[in-house]
């Protein structure tokens, strides 16, 4: 009884590019695992600079009120630093939950 091997995996086309099919998905320096992974890095870091973006954006606009509105500084200052004026007395209330 003898084995009968197809002909598509005797044609030596098919099986070298076959081979080079298995080389560049699996064993590349750029393979299918790693573009993979990259891709996953990239989105991750178009997230962050995302992010970032918007907390410039808005830290920006903060610095902006602050720097035109004496009002919004001293509220700042008061809510962020806990200052306080002449004769005056700070309580803060740590809610626990």
């Amino acid at each position: 009884m003898r084995l009968e091997i197809p002909p598509l995996f005797r044609n030596k086309y098919f099986l070298v590019l076959l081979a080079m099919l298995v080389w560049l998905l699996f064993f590349d320096n750029h393979n299918l695992i790693q573009q993979w992974r990259m891709q996953r890095q990239l989105n991750q870091l178009r997230r962050e600079r995302d992010f970032y973006r918007e907390e410039i954006r808005r830290d920006s606009l903060l610095i902006d009120q602050l720097k035109s509105e004496p009002v919004a500084l001293e509220r700042y200052a008061r809510e962020r630093y806990l200052m306080k004026k002449e004769g005056e007395d700070v309580f803060v209330i740590i809610d626990e939950e």
